[in-house]
């Protein structure tokens, strides 16, 4: 290194002081460990066989770290939040650095897909699968058949039918939906025949993902496709969406508005925040939209960390307080469906019609497997209504059931659901 000296300036590296937070932290819940030095962040995921790096890594000031992923993670003594994640998760400091299995090379990758599942998902009793009778079957066919290992661990978790399990390798890709999901690749169809349908002029942002378009009768609709990559960044997402809101949810149309169809059909989930973003146009009082737990004992799939409840706020802008019909369907997945969780509880209470949601709440853990290429993702949380109950598997049901894209009414260009909502 050459250090150039002029006079009394000084031209040199910058060099981030060490932090309070530098060390090794222990998650609760979510099965990892964080590492904090001189101004980087590594995680680890952890089972009782393996501790392998994750997917997660970022640079920053020894205490907020942009990552890899395009979100902003901060980290005090004891805590950890994401700016594109709702609430915070608690730390526990590791004495002595990382231990020595995060240092090791090799771990067998059934053995750590297993454990990843075994030791954080929750939902194993109510989809009816014995996870360790299925392992021990799986584990005798792999000995037998070395070469089907792709198809071996796809067969354990199709069983699941959970739309945020899934398994990717090299050219290969595994999930497991509710039976009965339409085919993603209809989206565009079924999107055009929607707007064909609203015989209307149709503004767009955000790529296509936010549409709204004037109806008749002072009514107007409104659809989210997804609350996700709106722009590079967790930050620029936000900016984008209030931006557009802005625009929709004008004092003059919120004031002349007698209705509104809020579409979520092919809603497919991403950033729980810009969710509750959307919602605060939506009301007038602030009222419960859901508690955030996660798995928190390797060993026992009923403990869990202390539930985080979060509210919907009124924005500082104008908003809709009116009647609010929601179309619902099985494409509405993930933060689709905890955005509708969080209107449920509304005054007025929306209208639900369509279709089942998909049953998928909890954001992903995504983990990388010993083998280059290989990644598996799971849930790990569950969103609980006032009582305490959960959605997942089951999805949120409508108070009407309309077919929701059937293939015979997109042949023939109908969208049944976006007529009774009209009517």
């Amino acid at each position: 290194m050459r250090i150039l000296l002029t006079g009394l300036t000084i031209l040199s590296l910058t060099v981030v002081p060490s932090s309070t937070v530098d060390g090794v932290w222990r998650t609760e819940g979510y099965g990892q460990l964080v590492q904090v030095s001189g101004g980087k962040l590594t995680a680890y995921d952890v089972t009782k066989v393996s501790c392998l790096p994750g997917t997660l890594s970022g640079t920053g000031d020894g205490t907020r770290f942009s990552t890899n992923e395009g979100s902003v993670v901060t980290i005090r003594p004891g805590r950890m939040s994401f700016d594109d994640n709702l609430g915070t998760r608690s730390l526990r400091r590791v004495p002595g650095g990382l231990p020595p299995a995060c240092q090791a090379q090799s771990a067998d990758l059934f053995d750590v897909f297993w454990h990843t599942f075994a030791e954080n998902y929750p939902f194993f009793q109510a989809k009816g699968v014995d996870w360790k009778s299925e392992g021990d079957a799986a584990r005798r066919e792999i000995a037998a058949h070395p070469e089907r290992l792709f198809d071996v661990l796809c067969g354990l978790i199709r069983p699941l039918h959970d739309a945020h399990v899934g398994l990717v390798a090299p050219g290969q890709r595994c999930g497991s939906p509710r039976p009965g999901t339409p085919d993603p690749k209809t989206i565009p169809r079924a999107i055009a025949v929607t707007d064909a349908n609203l015989g209307a002029p149709i503004q767009r942002w955000a790529d296509g993902d936010i549409a709204y378009a004037d109806l008749p009768g002072n009514r107007g609709y409104l659809r989210i496709s997804g609350f996700h990559d709106y722009a590079d960044t967790f930050a620029a997402s936000s900016k984008v969406l209030a931006a557009a809101l802005d625009e929709i949810f004008t004092a003059d149309r919120v004031h002349r508005l007698r209705g509104l169809i809020l579409d979520l059909r092919v809603n497919g989930g991403g950033d729980d925040p810009l969710g509750l973003q959307v919602a605060a146009r939506l009301t007038g009082v602030p009222h419960f939209a859901y508690a955030k737990r996660a798995r928190n004992d390797p060993d026992d799939p009923t403990r869990f960390t202390v539930p985080q409840p979060f509210f919907v706020h009124p924005a500082a802008a104008p908003r809709y307080t009116g009647p609010l019909t929601v179309l619902t369907g099985s494409l509405d997945v993930s933060a689709g469906e905890t955005f509708l969780q969080a209107l449920l509880n509304r005054s007025p209470r929306p209208v639900l019609i369509g279709q089942s949601t998909q049953g998928a709440f909890s954001d992903q853990l995504e983990r990388t497997l010993p083998k280059q290429g290989w990644q598996v993702s799971l849930p790990n949380e569950e969103y609980l209504d006032p009582h305490g109950r959960t959605y997942d598997g089951v999805g949120i049901s409508p108070d009407v059931q309309v077919p929701v894209f059937a293939p015979e009414d997109l042949a023939a260009g109908r969208d049944p659901a976006l007529a009774a909502a009209r009517r």
